[in-house]
Parts: C-alpha cells; structure tokens; sequence
C-alpha cells in the first residue's frame, strides 16, 4: 500500500493481481513524505515511520483502505483517490494457487496447496470463502470512488492515473509465477463454476469472463 497525500492517490494492494509490480513502480517516483507499506526495498527502509502507528486494522502490503484508518487524519485520507488492481478471477486463482505453493511461511493456505491438487484447492470451504468474503471492491471501500485498473486493459485503464499521478507508469515484472499462462487448462466444470460462485462480484463488477479469447 502507497499513501501519496502530495499526488492525491491510496494504491490497495489487493493480493495476486500484479500489484507488486505496481507499487515498484511508484515507489521508484515517491515523494519524500509518501507512506509506504510493504515489503518492497523503500517501503522497509520506510519501515520505521510507521513504528507506534495506531490503526483499525493491520498494517501490511494488503492493508485495505479501512485498515489504515488512523494513519493519518481522515481528512487527508478521505481525499486520496484509492486505485487498485484487478485480475480476471479464474487467472488469479490459478497464480494465487502456484504463488503459495512455492511459500515457505506457517499459514493455513501454504499446508493447503502444498498437499492439494488444483481442482481440490479451489473447492476447498476456506479458500471459496476467503474469496467470496474479498471482493475486489472490499479493498477500497469507506473512501472516494476508487480508479480500478484490470491488469489485462492496463493499456487503457492506467489513462486516469497517469493523469492523476502527473506522469507515465513503467511497471517491472515482479512474483511471477512458473505455470502455464493459460489458466483454461487448469479447470474441468466443477472448478470453473465454484470460481464463478465465488467470485461473482468481480466478475459482474468487471466484466470477467472464463473464455476471454487468449489472456493478455
């Protein structure tokens, strides 16, 4: 998470949907008085402004923007434009599957994907639900109308930021997962309509689809 009172925006990291490559990107542009909240090179050297910092919620790279609340006055947070990214739901599931089981960490999901085959993985109660419980929007709620960025129309949707931020976004690729890129192939009926169930809201929110034609 990036808070920018000095270029009007909050970036959400929302969880799988390239934002690491994001929030590089505007690191390597931040101001001297940016909040910078991850795990990303400057946010650690940052890391000790936010010692003592009393919020709603946790302060994490997926911090919401209800989590920060506390951080700084409302009145400047109410004013920042939140923007964040967002995935087509059957390709996040699918690197959000690869992702953990490459991790290391003692977490619940980590134990599930390393035991689990992909169709298991996606059925399982406490994945569908930690889905079904985050949509996309959830990240950005309690503030101003959010800027939505979909990672496969970045070449369109990144327009309003750009103006907002004053200057062209290069984002460097970051935690890419080793794994087919179609995520098609991954899925047989029963996995793609539980993603369908799931993650209902995002998809009638952006407009997602299974079968887009070829991913971007």
């Amino acid at each position: 998470m990036i808070l920018s009172p000095g270029r009007g925006y909050a970036f959400v990291h929302a969880p799988k949907t390239g934002g690491t490559a994001m929030a590089l990107a505007l690191e390597a542009r931040a101001m001297a008085d940016d909040i910078l909240i991850g795990d990303t090179p400057k946010a650690r050297r940052r890391r000790g402004r936010l010692k003592g910092a009393q919020t709603a919620g946790r302060l994490w790279k997926h911090s919401t923007l209800r989590d920060v609340r506390g951080l700084i006055p409302d009145s400047v947070l109410d004013a920042l434009v939140p923007v964040t990214l967002v995935r087509n739901p059957w390709d996040r599931m699918v690197s959000y599957y690869h992702w953990l089981k490459e991790q290391s960490f003692d977490h619940p999901a980590v134990g599930r994907a390393k035991t689990s085959g992909f169709a298991d993985f996606v059925m399982d109660a406490e994945v569908g639900e930690g889905f079904r419980r985050n949509p996309y929007a959830s990240y950005v709620a309690g503030g101003r109308d959010p800027i939505f960025l979909r990672l496969e129309h970045l070449d369109t949707d990144l327009a309003p930021f750009s103006a907002l931020l004053g200057f062209d976004l290069m984002l460097p690729m970051a935690n890419r997962s080793v794994r087919i890129r179609d995520w098609r192939g991954y899925y047989d009926d029963a996995t793609q309509k539980r993603v369908a169930d799931i993650c209902a809201q995002d998809i009638s929110a952006f407009s997602y689809s299974f079968d887009p034609g070829e991913p971007a």
